[in-house]
């Protein structure tokens, strides 16, 4: 490409002579005129009434569009279109900027599992929300915190239709439900229908010394009755304590509220959520963990729970369980040597060979990923749902080599879902395990390997969630915040040859021989020709390909098994 020069435009100056010696202008011509010109301020005003789609378009032009569409006046203005109520900007480099892409990328979509309709459809969009970071389902509505701290209720509701059908509808209405919320949980168990109560973590204002006008802001635990909004109780700290999450783990009537502190320790505290609704006012005591007390020198920097089961990333990557459940503990590591059922909270170091940077807990099996982007998986593996491709149990974490690099994790009760991006910069869903009830949409089946669901993936997708009635995944775009993955050494990829003494040594760091070799072995295992075909289908589904290639090699098997006589007929191609 040649060197870009700045842009012109043409139009005609009366103030400036013919443009032809000897002769009128001519009609429809004049000198060119560089935009450049242009005073910086009217530029970035007339940019501003652009779509974002067009302003990041048009910035990547030339370097003076470049400048111009990344100055904080242009965001800024487009910031107070989007979102008319915003007062504040936040922080970061680009503090408008980020601000504006987190409301134009801001969305929740859903895919409900049962019915005939199978298409991707989007909540309500509260137009107080600042972005949006965290959500989460639960049996009859959807929660969701944005990134100024309010928590917002979206509601199902009966609506009715442009055809004057009445009709239920997912999240379709909404209200604010606090404001100065740090982070919410609610029972960890998959299914909804056990989620009867919302925790909110949260910073109030409350009186000072008596006398005196002064207050100070203390952290506290609000819950609420998820059916209705209603607070039934609340929890406050002292002062000196800042925590920054909350999660849940145990029964309803031992329901522990692990809080994680801006200093890395945990405490704890137990409740009797049978007991919430009653009008009545009781001490409640709040412990350190025993991860917090018997190894201090560790900085907890975020935590994830089941109903049976906590997990703990350190700021330096490593990960340390607690499993409350012998059944649990057997699923997970494969034995009961080291389990203690009088000492139920000693802390278990994982051995892994890098640091973690986020997981996902399922009821009887987990996932991690690493620095450098791979996948994984231990625990139960009964209906496929570890992704290795067989049906055997991993009791210490195991690589899934075909899978790097991915946006989100989420394990379910026995199924997993894989939030990733091609190359060319769309996502796509991948998901293996049980596909009874259609989790696993196209895979009824489902698959002992992680394949691609035909689901349409938002082009800003973050996070996902499934339940047993809906698929949900949330789209929401931070400029200053996205995996920081590195990459892996040469010594450290699989795959890797020993270097051999000749020039031109090839070597296979992503590990791409191996893998193929693992693929014909298990082609080769199948015992007809039509078991062969459905597992090439599945193997396409695994590899790194783009959305149009994959189409096209699942199309041609398909070709091929129904020239050989085949009864059945593969997948239908996924949406682009």
């Amino acid at each position: 490409m040649g060197e870009k020069t700045a842009p012109f435009v043409k139009r005609s100056c009366p103030s400036c002579g013919p443009s032809e010696p000897g002769g009128e202008e001519k009609k429809g011509r004049g000198n060119p005129v560089s935009v450049q010109l242009f005073p910086p301020e009217l530029v970035e005003h007339i940019i501003s009434f652009l779509p974002v789609r067009d302003v990041v378009a048009l910035g990547q032009t030339c370097h003076y569009f470049h400048q111009v569409c990344d100055a904080e006046g242009v965001w800024r203005r487009i910031c107070h279109q989007l979102s008319p109520r915003l007062r504040e900007q936040g922080s970061g480099v680009r503090p408008w900027k980020r601000a504006a892409i987190l409301n134009y990328t801001k969305g929740l979509y859903f895919q409900a599992f049962g019915g005939r309709r199978r298409c991707l459809s989007k909540s309500v969009a509260p137009q107080l929300a600042h972005g949006y970071r965290r959500f989460l389902p639960t049996k009859d509505h959807v929660f969701i915190l944005d990134y100024a701290g309010t928590l917002f209720f979206l509601k199902n509701a009966l609506v009715s239709s442009t055809l004057g059908q009445i009709q239920w509808k997912r999240a379709c209405r909404y209200v604010v439900l606090c404001r100065g919320a740090k982070d919410f949980a609610s029972d960890p168990r998959c299914d909804t229908v056990y989620r009867k109560y919302l925790y909110v973590l949260a910073t109030r204002e409350q009186p000072g010394v008596v006398g005196t006008t002064s207050s100070r802001a203390c952290d506290c635990v609000e819950v609420y009755l998820q059916s209705s909004g209603q607070r039934v109780f609340k929890m406050t700290f002292h002062h000196s304590m800042s925590f920054k999450q909350i999660v849940l783990v145990g029964q309803e009537t031992q329901r522990a509220l692990l809080l994680l502190t801006e200093e890395g320790k945990i405490y704890s505290l137990v409740v009797n959520e049978t007991q919430l609704d009653q009008p009545r006012s009781y001490t409640v005591q709040l412990a350190l963990r025993k991860v917090s007390r018997c190894l201090p020198h560790l900085r907890v920097a975020c935590m994830a729970s089941n109903q049976s089961s906590t997990l703990y990333i350190t700021d330096q990557g490593g990960v340390y369980f607690e499993v409350h459940t012998p059944g649990v503990y057997r699923d997970l590591f494969g034995t009961l040597q080291a389990f203690d059922p009088l000492d139920q909270q000693m802390p278990l170091a994982l051995s892994l060979p890098a640091k973690i940077l986020f997981c996902a807990l399922g009821y009887n099996h987990l996932g991690l990923v690493d620095e450098f982007g791979r996948i994984f998986m231990q625990g139960n593996n009964r209906y496929g749902q570890l992704g290795t491709g067989d049906k055997m149990d991993r009791g210490e974490p195991t690589q899934v080599h075909y899978l790097q690099r991915p946006i989100a994790l989420w394990c379910g009760l026995n199924h997993s879902l894989v939030l990733s991006q091609g190359s060319d910069f769309s996502k796509e869903l991948l998901g293996c395990g049980c596909g009874a009830g259609g989790r696993l949409p196209g895979w009824p089946k489902g698959s002992a390997s992680f394949v691609k669901l035909h689901i349409k993936v938002p082009l800003c997708a973050c996070s996902l969630c499934s339940t047993r009635e809906c698929l949900y995944m949330l789209s929401s775009h931070d400029i200053e915040h996205h995996p920081a993955y590195r990459d892996l050494p040469a010594s450290k990829a699989v795959g890797t040859p020993e270097p051999s003494l000749g020039a031109g040594a090839t070597q296979d760091p992503g590990g791409v021989a191996w893998a193929c070799e693992e693929y014909l072995s298990q082609i080769h295992s199948c015992p007809t020709l039509q078991d062969r075909m459905e597992k090439m289908k599945e193997i396409v589904g695994w590899m790194p390909l783009m959305a149009a290639q994959k189409d096209f090699f699942w199309e041609a098997l398909d070709m091929l098994q129904r020239a050989a006589g085949g009864a059945g007929q593969g997948p239908p191609p996924a949406e682009s």
